[in-house]
């Protein structure tokens, strides 16, 4: 959502329409195409887990536009909206008409969905591995533990492409520096020597490269480990060998995918189950 809106006339999309019933509360860009989101719904919000996604929507012409997006923000707290992390996908179907609304606009939101939520009572230390905006869901599980009294140790590993694109670090940082909530920050940058990332001294590498020798580095002990999983499919898959290869059996790995294997997502609508699709 960046600074200068296109007219929303131009891209089709409708001022009203009696199937809008959230608003763009809110909005933070982090960079020109990353930005955090707050979609309030115009009656009271529907409760939702940690985990779950919504799906928001405009109106073009005759045609709801509409995509899936994993909620950050905690679930005892529902003031403000459902928080999302949207990043913008030049020349793709729903996030260009997503980054052109102004705050204020209206916008359908469907009920919270989703089955990619915290397992009960677990104390094993929870390794959230994630591309992207994948973290987007993991953000959410740590503020509803935090607000319930009962945060769980937590080892977050992000893979992004860009030092710009690192997201949630200021939340995250803050919390282990200060002690109040046992969260330790790994992103990784997969593109080092790109001039945008001149002076990074952090890891390298895609997310999944960089599991083994970052949970070795923790001394993180395979049996006293969760492992929960959010980005594109070829991620998950090979992240999924790298855990399995470092120790953890197939019960320790819950994972979320943000579209089926094999496809990319397509169509005007298209809420597929997948927890945050790229366009």
């Amino acid at each position: 959502m960046s600074g200068t809106n296109p007219d929303l006339a131009s891209l089709g999309i409708l001022a009203q329409d009696p199937g809008y019933n959230a608003t763009l509360a809110a909005r933070i860009d982090d960079t020109d195409t990353l930005a955090r989101v707050w979609i309030k719904p115009t009656g009271t919000p529907t409760p939702f887990e940690p985990g779950q996604y919504v799906t928001i929507g405009v109106k073009v012409g005759e045609k709801w536009m509409q995509r899936p997006y994993s909620i950050a923000s905690s679930a005892r707290d529902l003031t403000g909206g459902y928080e999302l992390y949207l990043r913008l996908v030049r020349g793709g179907a729903f996030t260009p008409l997503a980054f052109a609304l102004p705050v204020g606009h209206g916008l359908r939101v469907l009920a919270p969905k989703g089955k990619f939520t915290l397992q009960p009572d677990d104390d094993r230390i929870h390794l959230f591995i994630s591309s992207g905006t994948g973290i987007a869901p993991f953000v959410s599980m740590a503020r509803t533990l935090l607000a319930d009294g009962r945060p769980r140790r937590a080892i977050y590993l992000n893979g992004v492409s860009y030092v710009s694109d690192i997201g949630y670090a200021e939340l995250l940082n803050g919390w282990s520096a200060s002690g109040e909530y046992p969260a330790t920050y790994v992103p990784s940058i997969s593109r080092p020597n790109d001039p945008a990332n001149a002076g990074w001294t952090g890891r390298t590498g895609r997310v999944e490269t960089i599991i083994q020798s970052a949970l070795k580095d923790l001394g993180v002990s395979p049996a006293g480990a969760v492992a929960y999983l959010c980005g594109n499919p070829e991620m998950i898959v090979a992240a999924e060998q790298e855990l399995r290869a470092y120790g953890l059996p197939e019960e320790a790995i819950h994972k979320e995918l943000y579209w089926p294997a094999g496809k990319q997502p397509t169509g005007a609508t298209g809420a597929t189950g997948a927890s945050e699709p790229t366009e």
